[in-house]
């Protein structure tokens, strides 16, 4: 039940500001998307809704422009894959901080408050490939900035994921840094500490009930009473989220660094408790800065963890608040403002057509369609799933359409589908009408040379390797004409 709230297409018809925040709340603005939304409309959306934090993955010019003179504090990360090039070539540092900060820098330009350097870059599935580049990165970058004169306003410092840490016990205060990296996160902690640099973590609470089915829901999303509490030591924990960051307070106690400030950098929840300001039990008074996870959906992310990765937006794609929010964190009924004048494609959608004189191929076609566009909505518990035959080849077909750009050709699978000018949405299961796409355009040296997962692929009428969702389809197809 939880996976199916990332996926609902809910949209709300009532609209009011939320002009206070929960104190040091921001958000991450992620653009691996077919159809990225105007820049300019989504800063607009941050300013209607009081947001005045935003974290971005890697510096994109249209971005960048858009929240220049707005004085929106921002975090800009630089992807794992430059990690290599700034290590080694200090001039590919200094490319980068000319490109990507002094350049949009001034009275009226960007407010940057920290660049990023590297993403979660010690998780164990990349085998130690990061471990020696990351600090040779971020002080290669710091000493960029310094030149520039402006090391002192931007702050350099890197997320990582809560698995760098852990508690032999299970208990909060016993909390230390995993022993492969020790001597790493101590030179990572040393220079943070010297540099008066806020450490990064990425916490994911849903993640917790999604690989463990029978963890607890009200210890992961922040409603817990006594009935799933943890007792360390007297002290009771009553969310996994509390739990996490002291057992990184902790692990920074035993390593020497216990006045390092804690951001964290990626979170699915606990606006209320960022409201009450009453920080964890080892850091009273001293809740961290945090950024939700996420501002928009991305329907190019890869699904490799799970069907909901493209779905983790508090908006839609679109722009359009899923469901009622409140910032300040105290509980009232608001919803989130959406964005405003959104160009959108014609109103028409591509479905099944039920007079084809040949299905035999309908299978085949909806599962190719599935693994060249987003068909999340239809995967078990989602907002399209267990409507019969004819709306799940509706879905497929319309979101292949709609992704191509309502080009004519792809809305035609040999005679199976058809153009229709009335919504077919039914229900929960929302037909999108796609958007005319903002491309950024990152700046030459913005990067080093090489590929990175957190940029937005080609267009989707190019054919992939089969995905999970791909084998997934062939066998549900099977079983509809069996």
């Amino acid at each position: 039940m939880v996976q199916a709230k990332f996926f609902l297409w809910a949209y709300v018809s009532i609209f009011l500001p939320t002009s206070i925040v929960a104190q040091g709340l921001g958000v991450n603005w992620g653009v691996i998307a077919s159809h990225p939304l105007d820049p300019k409309i989504v800063v607009n959306m941050l300013k209607d809704n009081g947001i005045k934090k935003v974290k971005l993955f890697h510096a994109e010019a249209g971005i960048l422009n858009a929240l220049a003179r707005t004085n929106i504090e921002v975090m800009v990360g630089i992807p794992n894959h430059s990690l290599e090039s700034l290590s080694e070539k200090y001039s590919v540092a200094q490319a980068w901080v000319k490109a990507n900060i002094t350049a949009y820098m001034g009275k009226k330009g960007v407010n940057f408050k920290y660049v990023a350097v590297g993403n979660e870059a010690f998780l164990t599935a990349y085998n130690g490939t990061f471990n020696k580049l990351l600090l040779p990165a971020m002080k290669n970058i710091l000493k960029a900035l310094n030149e520039a004169g402006v090391g002192k306003d931007i702050k350099v410092s890197t997320p990582l994921n809560g698995d760098v840490y852990i508690t032999p016990t299970y208990k909060p205060s016993d909390g230390i840094f995993r022993k492969d990296l020790a001597d790493i996160m101590n030179g990572i902690c040393e220079f943070l500490q010297k540099n008066d640099a806020a450490f990064i973590v990425n916490i994911y609470p849903f993640l917790n009930l999604y690989q463990n089915p029978g963890f607890p829901e009200s210890y992961a999303f922040f409603d817990n009473d006594d009935s799933h509490s943890m007792d360390d030591h007297g002290v009771k924990y009553r969310s996994v989220l509390d739990a996490n960051i002291d057992t990184l307070v902790a692990a920074l106690k035993v390593a020497n660094f216990s006045d390092i400030p804690i951001i964290v950098g990626k979170l699915d929840g606990q606006l209320m408790r960022m409201a009450k300001n009453e920080g964890t039990p080892l850091r009273p008074k001293q809740y961290p800065e945090v950024y939700i996870f996420s501002l928009l959906d991305e329907d190019l992310k890869s699904i490799d963890p799970g069907m909901f990765e493209r779905h983790w937006g508090i908006f839609s794609f679109d722009g359009q608040p899923k469901f009622p929010l409140d910032l300040s964190g105290k509980g009232q009924n608001k919803s989130l403002v959406g964005g405003k004048n959104v160009p959108y494609m014609e109103k028409q959608w591509c479905v099944y057509n039920k007079d084809a004189s040949n299905k035999k191929d309908l299978a085949v076609k909806v599962a190719w369609a599935c693994n060249n566009t987003d068909c999340t909505t239809l995967v078990p518990g989602a907002s399209c799933s267990g409507m019969g035959v004819d709306v799940n080849a509706s879905v497929a077909f319309n979101m292949y359409y709609q992704m191509a750009n309502q080009t004519k050709v792809a809305c035609d699978f040999q005679g199976l589908a058809k153009i229709v000018k009335e919504d077919p949405s039914n229900g929960t299961c929302k037909f999108p009408i796609m958007i005319k796409s903002f491309r950024a355009t990152s700046n030459s040296s913005s990067s080093a040379s090489g590929s990175s997962s957190d940029s937005p692929s080609s267009s989707p009428s190019v054919s992939h390797s089969p995905s999970p969702i791909f084998y997934f389809f062939v066998g549900i197809c099977i079983a509809w004409f069996a």
